[in-house]
């Protein structure tokens, strides 16, 4: 049985945003699980009996070899891709990265490219929640 197919997946995600202000995507290939060739914020699935916050940094880290701070839990959401029949729960964190490493791809056969993007000029297509997400973030930052 396959998480976000048969089931409801449980997921994170790592939305990233430097001393710039700009936010770091990366761009699924083609062998990933959903919306493939879209740009997202990286994350993945949630490992039976680990945590939210746990599965963040271990996906920060095992994707692009780079540690993250959490700043800020964003809420849950729905995250249904009807076109793949596939239904995710995904919950995002705002992050930063430690030290001053930079991010590198550390799994090619899931993603193509990252780069660094200011919110005026951001790749297309996006995912579905990396969409949701910088809405999100956006009406946080511009109530504060």
């Amino acid at each position: 049985m396959k998480p976000g197919i048969d089931y409801i997946g449980v997921a994170v995600g790592v939305f990233i945003i430097n001393d710039e202000g700009k936010v770091f995507l990366t761009k699924r290939s083609k062998h990933a699980t959903n919306e493939r060739g879209t740009w997202e914020i990286p994350g993945g699935k949630v490992n039976f009996g680990e945590t939210l916050q746990d599965a963040a940094k271990r996906e920060a880290k095992e994707e692009y070899d780079i540690d993250i701070k959490i700043i800020k839990q964003f809420p849950a959401q729905d995250h249904f891709i009807p076109e793949e029949k596939q239904h995710w729960v995904p919950t995002s964190f705002h992050c930063k990265i430690i030290g001053d490493k930079m991010p590198r791809i550390m799994e090619p056969d899931k993603c193509d490219e990252i780069g660094w993007f200011s919110f005026d000029a951001l790749p297309s297509p996006l995912s579905i929640i990396t969409n949701i997400d910088i809405a999100l973030y956006l009406g946080s930052v511009e109530n504060h």
